[in-house]
């Protein structure tokens, strides 16, 4: 009797992501063995979609002669110098290949700059 119930996908008996079907009359779960015909697959119907998030002013600083050098994403970062948070960060790999990248970080509102070696 299977101990599991619900998506094709998955081995009735184990639960393991069963392989794609290739040329054979049956799929065969590459754990247990289970053996499961290709037709009970005949009917299924597969939906996939991309939901792309709206672009947000709050999410980037815009485009603007003001803000030329703040161009990135906006992080809750509080500035060491005026307290206020958001600022805008960059990365760069100043060190050799083994050792973690540097970041740069720039205040939305004073536009202080700071770094950080991680």
């Amino acid at each position: 009797m299977s101990c599991f119930s619900g998506d094709l996908n998955f081995c009735s008996e184990c639960g393991n992501i069963l392989p794609v079907p290739v040329r054979e009359n049956t799929i065969t779960c590459p754990r247990c063995s289970f053996k499961i015909p290709v037709r009970e697959f005949s009917n299924q119907v597969i939906k996939s979609s991309v939901v792309f998030n709206p672009l947000d002013q709050s999410s980037s600083v815009a485009d603007s002669e003001e803000n030329a050098e703040l161009k990135g994403p906006i992080i809750d970062r509080k500035c060491s110098r005026c307290n206020k948070e958001g600022m805008v960060y960059h990365t760069r790999q100043m060190r050799s290949a083994d050792e973690g990248q540097t970041v740069f970080f720039t205040c939305i509102h004073c536009r202080f700059q700071e770094k950080e070696d991680s």
